[in-house]
This record gives C-alpha cells, sequence and structure tokens, in this order.
C-alpha cells in the first residue's frame, strides 16, 4: 500500500464521530455475537478485542454455525493498584460475565475472557460502579501506563504511582463516547470534546509508556514507545531521563519489521514542577501523530518514525514543540527487573507478600486457590491489591497486626506453597494468553508454558543450574504482548507446536535476543537448551548471566545500536 493511502482504519476513525461508530446498533442486533466490521476496529479504544474460541471454529463450522464470539475486556489501571472494594467487585464481575480467570497482562493490569455481546454494558457498568474503566487501555491511544511494581519500599516508589496516574489522565482521549455507550450518560454537543492532542485521527497505532526506577527495571522500559527512568539525588527524585522508539512486535517473513529497544533522548528535571515533563510526553505524542506511518499499520510504531527521522532529527523536533531542549541524559544502572517473591517490608512500616499468579492467570486449581484467597483477603479489608508488569499480583499494605492472619490465609489456599515449590526459572517466566481466544496466535503459550518449564527445570539441575534466575517468555507470534525478545530465552511462535528460540538478550532488558534456532518443536528446543545450558554451566564466569554469556561465546550477535 502506498505511503499516500491511509489504511482503512484511518477511515474508520475519522468518519466515527469520536469513536461512537455504529456501536450502539451493533450491540443491538442480536444475529450475531458479533459487531460490525468497522466497530471491531473502535471497540478497541473502549478496551476491548472480538474474539472468539478458536478451538471449537472448525467444529461449529461443519454445524453451519457461526463462530463462539465474545469480547475480551482489558481495565485502565494505571500502576496496577486497587482498592479491597475493586477487587471484590472485579471478582464477582468475572465470575458473572466472563470465564472466571482474571488475567494479569504485561501491562499492569487486568482482563477478562469470554463475555457475550450482551454482557459487556453490564460488565463495564459494574466497574463503574467502584470507579473503574476501561478507557484506552486497547486501540491507537496512549495506553495503560505502567510503573515499578515492586512494593513501596521508599516514598518515591508511591509517588512514582501518582505519576502513572496523571500521565494517564493528561494523555486520555477528551471523547464522551465511552459514557454514552456504555454508562447511558447524556450525549454531549461535539464541540464540547474537541481533542487537540488526538483530533479526529487519533494516532497511526497503539502508544505504550513505562516508568523504571532503578536498580529495578520490572516494567521493562526500553519496550515502550516512550519510558521514563526515575533519577535520584540523595534519595530524591529530581527528573526523568527519556526512552523512546521501544516496541517488540514484528511480522514472519517482513524484514520491514522489527522489534527495537527504546533510545535515551535525554533528561528533563521536575524539581520545579511537572510542566515540562509533561510537555515533553505530550510532544512525544503528537510528532507520532503526525509524522507516524498511516499507510502500512505493520509499520506504524512510533519506533519506525523514530528509526525513519533519525534520532536527532527527532529530538529538534521535540525542541520545536516544547519550546526548551532535553537536557543530557543523567547516569543511571539497573541490576534486576524479576518481582521480589514474598514478604517485604515497604518505608511505611507495612507489609507486602507478592504471590506467584503462573502467567498472570488467577484463578482457583490444583496447585493454588490464588483467586479464593485474594477475595477473603479483599473482603475483609486485610490489604489492597497490586499488580506487576511481570503477571505477578502483591498483598498490599497488610499492617503488623493483620501480617499473621493474612499469611494463614494465604498457607490456607496454597499460595505459599505454590510459590516455594515453583522453581527460581518459572518464578521469572511470562507467557501471553495466545490460543484459543487471540485472534494473532500462531501457536500455543500459557496453555503450554508451564508443560515446557517443567522440562527446561530439569535441563537446569542436570547442569546445576537449578537456583539460575534466566528470564524466560513466549509469545505465541511475533507481536511480542509477553516481551519474549526482552529476554534471556525467548520463545515466539511460528506454527501449532514450532517457536523461534531467541537468546542473548541481557538480564536487566536492556539489549534485545536474537534469532538463534528457527520453527523448532518441543523435542528440538529441549535438546538445543541442554547443550546450551551444558556450555554455559562450564565454561560462564563467576556471576555472569545465560544471556550475556551466550553473546560472549558467539552463539548470537546483538543487534546495531
Amino acid at each position: 500500500m502506498s505511503n499516500n493511502q491511509p489504511s482503512p482504519i484511518e477511515k474508520i476513525k475519522k468518519e466515527s464521530h469520536g469513536l461512537r461508530g455504529t456501536i450502539k446498533e451493533s450491540l443491538n442486533d442480536a444475529y450475531t455475537g458479533a459487531v460490525r466490521d468497522p466497530d471491531q476496529a473502535l471497540v478497541k479504544f473502549h478496551g476491548m478485542y472480538l474474539q472468539d474460541d478458536r478451538d471449537r471454529r472448525d467444529i461449529r463450522a461443519a454445524k453451519k454455525l457461526d463462530r463462539l464470539y465474545s469480547f475480551m475486556v482489558r481495565l485502565r489501571i494505571p500502576g496496577g493498584f486497587l482498592t479491597p472494594e475493586q477487587w471484590v467487585a472485579v471478582h464477582h464481575v468475572a465470575g458473572l460475565y466472563s470465564t472466571g480467570v482474571i488475567k494479569i497482562t504485561t501491562r499492569q493490569t487486568i482482563q477478562l475472557h469470554g463475555i457475550l455481546k450482551k454482557d459487556v454494558k453490564p460488565t463495564l457498568k459494574d466497574f463503574s460502579l467502584v470507579g473503574l474503566d476501561s478507557i484506552a487501555a486497547c486501540g491507537d491511544v496512549n495506553r495503560n501506563v505502567i510503573v515499578s511494581g515492586n512494593p513501596a519500599e521508599t516514598p518515591l516508589h508511591e509517588r512514582l504511582y501518582g505519576y502513572a496516574k496523571l500521565i494517564s489522565e493528561h494523555l486520555l482521549p477528551k471523547t464522551r463516547a465511552y459514557h454514552e455507550i456504555w454508562l447511558d450518560e447524556e450525549h454531549l454537543n461535539p464541540q464540547d470534546e474537541e481533542d487537540p492532542l488526538y483530533q479526529d485521527r487519533y494516532l497511526p497505532r497503539k502508544f505504550k509508556i513505562g516508568i523504571g526506577v532503578p536498580p529495578n527495571n520490572d516494567p521493562d522500559v526500553f519496550a515502550n514507545d516512550a519510558g521514563l527512568i526515575a533519577i535520584l539525588e540523595n534519595d530524591e527524585l529530581v527528573g526523568f531521563n527519556i526512552v523512546v522508539g521501544g516496541g517488540l512486535s514484528a511480522t514472519h517473513g517482513n524484514p520491514e519489521t522489527y522489534p527495537r529497544a527504546a533510545s535515551v533522548i535525554g533528561y528533563v528535571d521536575i524539581r520545579e514542577g511537572d510542566a515540562k515533563l509533561l510537555s515533553a510526553l505530550y510532544e512525544i505524542v503528537t510528532i507520532q501523530r503526525d509524522f507516524g506511518n498511516r499507510s502500512d499499520r505493520k509499520l506504524a510504531r512510533l519506533k519506525y518514525t523514530l528509526d525513519r527521522m533519525g534520532v536527532e532529527e527527532f529530538k529538534a523536533e521535540l525542541t520545536r514543540r516544547c519550546g526548551f531542549a532535553l537536557e543530557p541524559a543523567r547516569p543511571f544502572t539497573f541490576t534486576s527487573r524479576e518481582d521480589r517473591y514474598g514478604w517485604l517490608k515497604d518505608h511505611r512500616g507495612l507489609w507486602n507478600f507478592t504471590a506467584f499468579a503462573e502467567n498472570g492467570r488467577i484463578l482457583d486449581d490444583s496447585q493454588q486457590s490464588l483467586k479464593a484467597a485474594l477475595l477473603e483477603l479483599t473482603e475483609a479489608k486485610l490489604c489492597n491489591i497490586q499488580f506487576t508488569a511481570n503477571q505477578g499480583v502483591i498483598v498490599a499494605a497488610v499492617t503488623a497486626k493483620n501480617k499473621k492472619k493474612v499469611h494463614e490465609i494465604l498457607e490456607k489456599h496454597g499460595v505459599v506453597a505454590f510459590l516455594e515449590r515453583s522453581s527460581v526459572l518459572r518464578r521469572n517466566s511470562i507467557a501471553c494468553v495466545a490460543l484459543p481466544t487471540c485472534p494473532l496466535a500462531l501457536a500455543e503459550a500459557q496453555r503450554y508454558m508451564p508443560a515446557l518449564i517443567d522440562k527446561i527445570d530439569i535441563l537446569m539441575e542436570r547442569h546445576g543450574l537449578q537456583n539460575e534466575n534466566i528470564i524466560t517468555r513466549m509469545t505465541g507470534c511475533p507481536n511480542g504482548c509477553g516481551r519474549s525478545r526482552l529476554s534471556e530465552i525467548g520463545f515466539v511462535g511460528t506454527g501449532p507446536g514450532h517457536y523461534n528460540l531467541c537468546i542473548g538478550g541481557d538480564h536487566v532488558g536492556t539489549r534485545l535476543n536474537q534469532v538463534y534456532r528457527e520453527n523448532l518443536d518441543e523435542s528440538g528446543i529441549v535438546s538445543t537448551l541442554d547443550e546450551l545450558f551444558e556450555g554455559f554451566a562450564k565454561n560462564r564466569n563467576p556471576g555472569e548471566h545465560f544471556g550475556d554469556f551466550a553473546v560472549r561465546s558467539g552463539w548470537v550477535t546483538p543487534a546495531a545500536v
């Protein structure tokens, strides 16, 4: 498609009357569980995707039945923080309208699957009663803003949760379509919702922002379109380094597409207020709005805009728009990005227990009754809930008086035991949803990853590596939701039961991995990793991480920066 010819979705957005389209009419169509084709693009801006059960496609097609359509609804939760009342509502909404499984995403929020069309509106209305919404959780806008999800060890961590909310609100679309369609609020005059940021075009593609707090990079700031790295002086927050152009999606067989780690472009000081920070982020978004590719959506993320313009021209354009130049970037060091499991005391003297929800799935099964545990805790108002960008869940802000009781509840439901018996590798693994609901999935991810980890754990123990923390991730396609290309070991689905094996990302998330072997089945994965682990165990330097060893050994060559 020519760069002069906008993609069909551009026309849909521009003619949508503030993202309204014909969504109301689609909802009233009882003859299908889907919505009209143009509305499928628009409902994403309202925080949902139309999906179907791919496991049942062939059976239903043979019976001349329509696909089994349902919706995935994703909440907007900047910083991943929920009150006890909000979690209780999430629990009950999940049971009433969805499959019942609550999925923690890699963007520090949650999503529910299997919601029928007739139940989407009740779902969103129930969420609104406790102050939750799904506005801009999907779509060509700024999405959920994430921040370090580890417990508030210092006042700084707590302050940064506020920044996540501030930035999210600052970059929200102005349209009231969500409130009219889903909450039955009054229709406003279109002139009252003019949007100088998104206009009537919105962005060429999704936009993601993450905030990291050295030394922990658990939000993977270099995977984001724009990232902030907190800079401290004498333990006080003085400003942020800004990174731009991260994004991990690609398309198999299309060399024009590629994953990219973000580039550091400068520093902004906040000691005299947040105006410059908010202006810089706002204008980064407007640059993408005005210069991003609106012809080919596969080439529409900010990373391609940045590489097409060049970093220096991008910075010059940002200076022109902001009216000030970013200062030179300040030094920073990341040393980790994993969740800190178990109990940790914060700066307020409150206790926080980070539980392990494998691949972000909160449910009750033979391993643990995590869903029941969280309900019991929040109904008794014993804790808050916070999610991490590693698909973890924190039982947060527990008083010293209640700590013993909370621990007993977690033990009763098997949460403590499951954490203790899960290997280091398993605790630090991530998998996206993939099959059966994701329409882009080429292979399994969250349904398969636990069984594969079982086999990899055997290899790790064989080579004396069972205590080694190797960041391992799996995605069912190359779009990168599980951040597999920013891991030490990444599996990227290529087809049923087959994956590209990618290695050589650094331990702290600043360097991409590279494809080492293509299209491996399980036996190929296991035999290849067996050989790699043998070499690593025998020849590593003291304290050397697997990803760094893979590069030093010449197994892969890092991409040019």
